[in-house]
């Protein structure tokens, strides 16, 4: 039996919120198609910082100026997965916003001017 005085934990020990309890077991969250790369911003982190719970309010001061995804997982020392979702759910209620690292090609050569192209590179 532990004694009174015996500490069971300490700070190095970590949080003692499991980070998937943050997200309510949630995993995944691609309703936004977020990855590594894609860039996010807080909008006014000051007011609604008092709206969201703790691991929230971090996310948004952390993203007080544009960051990767990456960067913001790094800073506030939580998985990726979990920051994912966790953003997801700012971006749902208009906290944070988000541009995506990729943007999709709309003018892309035909396939006519793509083998001129190939002929004349064989050419040279």
């Amino acid at each position: 039996m532990a004694s009174r005085d015996e500490v069971w934990f300490d700070d190095a020990a970590g949080p003692l919120v499991r980070p998937y309890a943050l997200t309510r077991g949630r995993t995944r969250d691609n309703r936004y198609g977020l990855d590594l790369v894609t860039l996010v911003v807080s909008v006014r982190p000051e007011v609604h910082e008092r709206i969201v719970e703790p691991e929230y309010a971090d996310v948004l001061w952390v993203c007080e100026h544009p960051l990767s995804i990456a960067e913001v997982a790094a800073k506030i020392d939580l998985p990726l997965c979990v920051v994912k979702v966790m953003l997801a759910d700012l971006i749902e209620v208009d906290y944070v916003i988000y541009r995506t690292g990729w943007q999709p090609v709309r003018n892309a050569p035909d396939m006519d001017t793509m083998q001129k192209v190939l002929d004349g590179i064989r050419k040279l």
